[in-house]
């Protein structure tokens, strides 16, 4: 696996999360949207793009919630997925054979029920070669009493990674979620517990009715809305965590284009994540991995170092 570009020569729009993570563009693909990657790779040349978050894995096989578990919103999409998965076994014998082979980073997103679990996956996880690193995912709002009961508090966030650092060398960011009071407090806490980056936002709490049938569409009744909806959320919310920690930052939160890319970069993040927008264009990565080397590779552009957080206030 390549994760830090070409070998003649270096990408302009290459960035590193730090702790060996670097990345050839600051473009991935977001957790729940690209499965275990074989899909997705055949609509979208991965070689083009930073690297691949894969879809969340736990350590026992889930089902997820029942359906109607996703429906379609007005600029975006509701989820009740549940982090189904295949389980930790499965994904080792069944998933790495082929994202070992990938020429782009693969993190994959580690979901638990209790800090033991997820200890034990990244501990079994690194033994594992061909893994860039992990996403920890504190912040699922569809999956009752786990992840998000971490997640919304500054001394359990502290807490998980402080252990998830003593077991691995590898990178470890942290997924935060927008239903909090102080998203920046629990980034800070991640942060002096030892996290090499934050990745912001996850899905906002929603929920979606049909008038008609007097019923919610979503089994779950509650679901996380994604999409473009979310986006001015989303950069105020880097824009909060951006001032307050010193770790990188991956942005996330409605990115349908080149564009939006740019305004996460402006307001603070390193790289970016593309989630619902891969269900309508499965090769918006590529697209917008491109856009943006072809911006900092012009004579004269600003270095993607310098434009990073670059926002003018004043």
């Amino acid at each position: 696996m390549i994760q830090n570009g070409t070998a003649t020569s270096q990408p302009s729009a290459a960035v590193s999360l730090g702790r060996g993570l670097d990345l050839k563009s600051p473009v991935l693909l977001a957790s729940g949207t690209v499965s275990y990657g074989e899909e997705l790779s055949q609509l979208c040349d991965f070689s083009k793009i930073g690297g691949i978050v894969t879809k969340a894995i736990s350590l026992e096989p889930r089902t997820g919630n029942p359906p109607q578990r996703i429906a379609e919103t007005p600029s975006g999409m509701i989820n009740a997925i549940g982090l189904a998965n295949v389980g930790l076994e499965r994904f080792i014998t069944e998933k790495i054979p082929f994202l070992s082979k990938l020429d782009t980073a693969v993190i994959v997103n580690i979901a638990g029920r209790s800090i033991d679990e997820y200890c034990e996956v990244v501990s079994r996880l690194d033994n594992v070669q061909d893994i860039s690193g992990y996403e920890i995912n504190l912040s699922c709002p569809n999956v009752k009493g786990e992840c998000m009961i971490m997640g919304v508090s500054n001394e359990a966030t502290f807490e998980i990674v402080s252990e998830l650092r003593k077991i691995t060398p590898r990178h470890l960011m942290i997924k935060l979620t927008p239903n909090v009071t102080s998203i920046s407090s629990i980034a800070l806490a991640a942060e002096k517990a030892g996290a090499d980056s934050v990745s912001l936002i996850n899905t906002v709490v929603g929920m979606a009715i049909n008038y008609k049938t007097r019923r919610p569409l979503l089994k779950n009744i509650t679901g996380g809305l994604s999409g473009p909806a979310i986006k001015p959320i989303a950069l105020a919310k880097v824009w909060e965590v951006f001032k307050a920690v010193n770790i990188p930052i991956i942005g996330m939160g409605g990115i349908a284009g080149f564009e939006d890319a740019m305004e996460f970069l402006l307001a603070g993040s390193t790289a970016v994540q593309i989630g619902t927008m891969n269900f309508v264009y499965p090769n918006i990565g590529e697209k917008v991995a491109t856009a943006i080397e072809q911006f900092f590779s012009t004579p004269g552009a600003i270095p993607i170092s310098e434009y990073r957080g670059s926002l003018l206030t004043d």
